[in-house]
């Protein structure tokens, strides 16, 4: 190598982002600028949902589930980050059950991505359907917004889905909740852990729709926690003088049939009905099957 050519090869190093040993691959490449503790090859083939087949559940291709007819929900919408592909499988895997806890920052990041689509959804559902198809016309659209700013939206409260005790000396965490204290943090949304799970259950990845409706059913209820309560009414007293729902959004890590999620979400009704408050129920989760 000439002096010359050695030189270029210090200033190319100096410049370029220094090599990183990536979280999914285990590859030293270089990283991610969107998230950190991966690669940029290892970014690239993440299965990000972008493109929605069901406004309802989340989900990227056809939805037996929604279609059904008569089948009410107490959550108005679920958004999920990724498609539970087998890659993300295992690297959820390697979190929950084989001690690679250094990956929650990563599975945080990933989620908040579903929570950003979320928020786009419903400041999109403020205009009027007319408006709506007006952003067909791009500029005609941007003159109507201007006239009629929307109202940003924000989420009051963010309940982890709860695990059973067993579960949570097993494995040591509630992913769910490690997710919560992520968005939480990064979006400035309080999260409290607003149920317990009052029964345990094998693990629903091993059964079927009906067995997983019918082990959800009575499975968590509200916390008697005294602090978890007052830290609650707190929230409510803000909400209450402004005159509109709690606005409050279930963490999960997977969305299969959603039965985890719409009984949890039936729980939380209960609550506010109880306090007299009306609450619009969303859920988050890291991935959608």
């Amino acid at each position: 190598m000439t002096p010359l050519s050695s030189w270029l090869a210090g200033i190319r190093s100096l410049l370029a982002p220094a090599g990183i040993h990536c979280l999914i691959c285990g590859k030293n490449s270089r990283p991610s600028a969107r998230l950190p503790g991966i690669c940029t090859g290892c970014e690239a083939g993440i299965p990000w949902i972008s493109r929605l087949r069901c406004h309802k559940c989340g989900r990227h291709v056809g939805c037996p589930d929604c279609s059904r007819s008569g089948q009410s929900t107490p959550i108005v919408c679920n958004r999920s980050a990724v498609a539970y592909t087998p890659v993300m499988r295992e690297l959820l895997g390697r979190y929950k059950y084989r001690g690679h806890e250094r990956l929650a920052p990563l599975l945080g990041l990933m989620l908040d991505s579903a929570y950003l689509q979320l928020k786009a959804y419903i400041e999109h559902l403020q205009y009027p359907p007319q408006v709506q198809m007006e952003k067909l016309n791009k500029y005609h659209f941007l003159r109507r917004k201007a006239a009629n700013p929307i109202i940003q939206w924000q989420a009051d409260l963010l309940v982890p889905v709860p695990v059973s005790d067993s579960r949570l000396t097993e494995r040591g965490f509630n992913q769910a909740e490690r997710l919560a204290d992520i968005l939480s943090r990064l979006r400035g949304i309080p999260q409290l852990p607003l149920l317990i799970r009052t029964q345990h259950t094998a693990k629903q990845s091993f059964k079927s729709r009906a067995e997983r409706i019918t082990d959800m059913k009575d499975a968590f209820a509200v916390s008697p926690d005294e602090q978890v309560n007052i830290q609650f009414s707190s929230r409510l007293t803000t909400v209450k003088a402004s005159g509109r729902p709690l606005q409050i959004i279930i963490i999960d890590d997977i969305y299969t049939t959603g039965s985890t999620i719409r009984a949890c979400a039936g729980a939380v009704r209960l609550l506010c009905a109880g306090y007299g408050i009306e609450a619009d129920i969303y859920s988050l989760t890291w991935a959608r099957s």
